[in-house]
């Protein structure tokens, strides 16, 4: 960047780097007045320096100017440092002229400053704990002085009768060229534009609906090590639920927004429409029957910050965007970057996490930036699994009290230790690439996301007396005699890329064409498995001996595969005109959905065809001759079952703001979609914020929302392996088809295509600056979602004759299917307090956030002119499905946290109560609020080197015991009536729903080096 000195008589020298600003400010002592036009990503700063640089040569803000624009909300990236150095990066952030002493600066430390603040605030917490102190004169010239305070201060370099002399004058200063460099400075000013409001420079306060400002320095001061966690932690309304034995669940937890699905939440990147995830959630979880987007894809150290609209912003953004957008804003600095690692495990002594994180930015010339990172996160697996108390071999004898007495001798000496549950073994590599460039008029810009993961979760444990899944051999043993665990391992893949150009005319008017494509990827292998099926196979039909077969049979299969992307065509057009704004766009948009078959040892049944035992009576009385199908654990998908679908859709949308009368902003917006399948929607929206007074905002929005049937939901199909409670509460396995609409069966049955959901939205809010320092809202909402699309129950025979024969034409025992079959209610408050002050010799920001939300099914219904029709809805949605809806995630969320400032250390200590959520699984239980507590200690070695140390979860809660839906459990003695074991089961812990996991306190280190 070039950076021009002007001494004495104005002279100019220019110097080309900033490495040298230090030796110039050394070799020209006394008052430095610095004035930064910086343009945001051009590099290109003046400094101004000089005690006869007065009049028309200083650059200045006029009252009105430094008013409005300190007032504004900027985001702020400044290390800590010394006092002359980061007022000059201050100046540089925010374009704002700065007056001050070098000699007097250059004696203090000034704070790190992350996040957005006001610039007076900024400054405030950037100077805090010095003496020094930021002052806005008559002119709205913004300069620093000393406080009052003893000037004989022996720890402190006196001011010279130089300097007391021209601090006066320099303040006094008014200049008719003051008003010429703001205009300067003000056109170059890129105002930016915050999710929820297509206005560029729109305050936070400003806008008409909530939006959560999260920055990067929130989101590190988490301690979490994923994006979802981190916002978990920080953003009540997030929530990111975990469960345990769930198949892809496993790998790829679901993230939710004020209660409602997955899948209606819209994420942006860059203010781009994301992709989803390819994983549909069948089995029992949060988020049952839907597909979200995968948050932890993008690495935690390339965001610059995320929006949260907490509003549904449908005729604004599209599809999906019913509880709000998530938008994620990607790092774009030109220079310096860190290099970060963190080592954590639990007080279990599992789980050892390693992340390692690499973020650097390089100038592309004097008109561009790319700015990378990369991450590589190493997280070994969590067990919280119980004991095995169930009996693992054949000849147990159950006794008057309900004990078992072990019949098989290895029933003493079995391992007990069967079962992993807890979070999956993980590996995930990233890689993050933000650029821009002016070229022209504009500005040509892009990105690329790329992450892959590797998962390791664990399916149910299969043990010697199982019959179906560990076959009896001709030596009347178990094919895998001591029983074995199957492990679901899972690769996900997940790219995007964009591009566009953005050009800005003359008359305050912009145009952006962009190209956005992405993709999700997930392969499924089964490993430590058979195909049982497979071993009567080689008995009966290869005719292998029983030790034969145990060495042949193989042990690993391909389940299958699924891919979804998404491409997209963007054009946007916006206006600013003196009484309104006015945006109009549209968009081209492809959705594609792949299902890739598996290896046929994964999906066939070796011993039956259509439906009848090829081996029957061939055994001789002797082990098994007729075994379930597919490898165990995680069976694989057939040709039958593969897909490739595709779909257009094609929008138009107007959006205009205006201020109608001078404290009160009106908006509006109206959109135009068309889907190849269900057709076309329409939906508005019509927002308001009234500025009653200076500190008290009123703002509200009434709008129409729609989510269109996600493509897995309209073309996912597969067998898989449910464990259920059965009728009298014990926990059974069942192979269970997943039916697509369209599939013969689904058409059979009179099932018709899915249709898009409908939605209605209404908020009203509070914004009270209560202090300068303290700032209050309140926001309630009111959500009704009108022909919900849900997964069905398991539905099995004996319901009607038209279901019967359907199954029986499709070789399943049980199907369940994607229906529109539900409203809902949906209402909430959500609540945020901050409050900024000093104490304790530094700075303290303080943050209560809270959301209380409920959602109640008010209507259920089955597809009228169907043969479901004649099934009672009860049997077609059970008391778990409404329940997963309404109760499996917490109705409350409440986060207190505290960030201390001093001189090199930093503190953030955050407490976070989960309210109580209820799961019904064969039997109800609610599960009491729990608080969290997290900290994090930070301390600065040097202007660089940083070192953490912190907990989250810091004193070990967990959830309350498990009591329903169990497995595995009880008491086992041998002929003496001494216990060998008594387990109430294998799962201490509810595998369906924890909002804040099971696996207790995580304690964690870490370093970074800034440069």
């Amino acid at each position: 960047m070039q950076i021009k000195l002007m001494l004495g008589k104005v002279t100019s020298i220019k110097i080309e780097r900033k490495k040298n600003i230090k030796k110039k400010k050394q070799t020209h002592r006394g008052f430095l007045f610095v004035s930064c036009l910086y343009k945001l990503r051009s590099n290109q700063t003046h400094l101004l320096s000089g005690f006869s640089v007065l009049a028309p040569a200083i650059f200045s803000l006029s009252v009105q100017a430094a008013t409005q624009t300190t007032g504004q909300m900027v985001q702020f990236d400044i290390k800590a440092q010394r006092a002359d150095k980061a007022l000059i990066e201050y100046a540089k952030q925010t374009e704002q002229t700065v007056v001050f002493s070098y000699e007097l600066a250059k004696q203090y430390d000034a704070n790190s400053v992350y996040g957005f603040y006001t610039q007076l605030d900024a400054l405030e917490a950037l100077l805090g704990g010095t003496e020094l102190d930021a002052v806005v004169d008559q002119n709205g010239l913004l300069s620093i002085k000393l406080k009052q305070i003893n000037r004989n201060d022996n720890n402190m370099m006196k001011l010279s009768a130089v300097s007391a002399a021209v601090l006066p004058a320099l303040l006094a200063v008014n200049s008719q060229g003051v008003n010429a460099a703001e205009e300067v400075a003000q056109e170059k000013i890129e105002k930016i534009a915050i999710v929820g409001s297509r206005v560029a420079g729109r305050s936070v306060e400003d806008l008409p609906v909530p939006v959560d400002i999260l920055s990067a320095e929130a989101l590190e001061n988490t301690g979490q090590t994923e994006v979802g966690r981190m916002l978990q932690s920080i953003a009540p309304s997030f929530n990111f639920s975990s469960s345990a034995i769930s198949d892809g669940t496993d790998a790829l937890r679901p993230a939710t927004l004020r209660g409602l699905g997955p899948d209606q939440t819209l994420v942006l990147i860059n203010g781009k429409r994301r992709h989803q995830a390819s994983i549909i959630h069948i089995n029992g979880s949060v988020g049952r029957g839907t597909a979200g987007t995968d948050m932890n894809a993008i690495p935690a150290s390339a965001i610059k910050r995320i929006e949260v609209l907490r509003d549904g912003a449908a005729a604004q953004y599209g599809s999906d965007a019913i509880a709000g957008v998530i938008n994620i804003v990607l790092k774009d600095g030109s220079e310096g970057g860190k290099a970060a690692i963190n080592y954590g495990q639990y007080s279990e002594g599992d789980g050892e996490t390693i992340n390692l994180d690499f973020n650097k930015g390089f100038a592309l010339g004097d008109d561009g930036y790319l700015n990378t990172t990369i991450n590589y996160r190493d997280r070994a697996p969590t067990n919280r699994a119980g004991l095995h108390g169930s009996c693992q071999f054949y000849g147990c004898t159950e006794l008057s009290d309900g004990t078992l007495l072990a019949g098989d001798p290895r029933e003493l000496t079995a391992d007990r230790d069967t079962f992993r549950i807890g979070d999956a073994d993980s590996q995930q590599f990233g890689l993050t690439i933000n650029t821009g460039y002016e070229l022209g008029d504009g500005e040509l810009y892009g990105f690329i996301t790329y992450s892959t993961r590797e998962n390791e979760s664990a399916a149910f444990f299969r043990h010697n007396a199982n019959a179906g899944g560990n076959p009896v051999l001709q030596d009347n043993d178990a094919t895998i005699p001591l029983g074995f665990l199957p492990k679901i391992n899972t690769t996900i893949d997940d790219i995007s890329y964009n591009f566009g150009y953005k050009t800005e005319f003359d008359n305050d008017a912009s145009l952006d064409l962009s190209y956005t494509y992405g993709e999700n990827s997930i392969d499924y292998t089964t490993s430590d498995t058979i195909n049982a099926s497979y071993a009567n196979f080689l008995r009966y039909d290869q005719g292998l001996s029983a030790a034969d077969i145990r060495t042949t049979i193989p042990r690993e299969a391909y389940a299958y595969g699924m891919e979804l992307s998404l491409q997209t065509i963007n054009i946007d057009f916006t206006q600013n005109f003196d009484d309104y704004s006015l945006a109009m766009g549209a968009e081209i948009r492809t959705d594609e959905y792949r299902i890739l078959e598996g290896n046929e040892y994964a999906y066939r049944d070796y011993d039956t065809l259509n439906g009848v035992s090829i081996y029957s009576g061939l055994s001789g009385g002797v082990g098994s001759e007729d075994a379930s199908g597919g490898s165990q654990g995680f069976g694989g998908s057939s040709p039958a079952s593969s897909v490739d679908e595709s779909r257009d859709v094609i929008s138009f949308y107007v959006d205009a703001e205006s201020y109608v009368i001078e404290d009160v902003i009106l908006s509006g917006a109206l959109r135009y979609d068309n889907y190849k399948g269900f057709g076309d929607t329409v939906n508005f929206k019509l927002a308001g914020n009234w500025s009653i007074t200076d500190d008290i905002s009123l703002r509200g929005a009434l709008s129409s929302g729609f989510r269109a049937p996600s493509m897995q939901q309209l073309y996912f199909n597969n067998v898989s392996t449910q464990f259920v409670v059965d009728t009298n509460g014990n926990l059974v396995a069942e192979e269970v088809g997943t039916f697509r609409n369209d599939s013969t069966l689904a058409q059979s049955l009179g099932i018709p295509k899915l249709k898009e959901e409908k939605s209605q939205n209404r908020s009203l809010g509070i914004v009270y600056n209560v202090t300068d320092n303290i700032n209050v809202t309140v926001d309630y909402y009111s959500i009704d979602i009108d022909d919900r699309i849900v997964i069905s129950d398991r539905l099995g025979k004996g319901l009607s004759t038209s279901l019967d024969a359907a199954l029986n034409s499709a070789g399943a025992g049980v199907g369940q299917f994607f229906l529109n079959g539900a409203d809902t209610e949906t209402r909430g408050v959500d609540f945020v307090a901050t409050w900024n002050t000093e104490g304790l010799g530094g700075t303290l920001d303080f943050t209560l956030a809270a959301n209380f939300t409920k959602t109640d099914v008010v209507s259920l219904f089955s597809p009228a002119g169907s043969s479901l029709e004649t099934v009672s809805v009860d049997d077609i949605f059970s008391a778990e499905d409404i329940s997963i809806i309404e109760e499996w995630q917490p109705e409350d969320r409440i986060n207190l946290s505290a960030l201390y400032q001093r001189d090199d250390w930093t503190v953030n200590l955050s407490l976070n109560r989960f309210g109580e959520y209820t799961v019904e699984d064969g039997g109800r239980q609610t599960y009491g609020a729990e608080i969290l507590t997290d900290v994090k200690v930070n301390y600065f070695v040097t202007e660089d080197l940083s070192v953490n140390i912190g907990a989250n979860n810091l004193f070990d809660v967990y959830p309350d015991k498990n009591e329903i839906g169990n497995s595995r459990s009880g008491t086992i003695v041998d002929a003496s009536g001494n216990t060998v074991i008594s387990s109430s089961g294998v799962f201490d812990y509810s595998r369906r729903s924890a909002p804040f996991g099971f696996n207790g306190a995580y304690y964690y280190v870490g370093a970074e080096y800034r440069f």
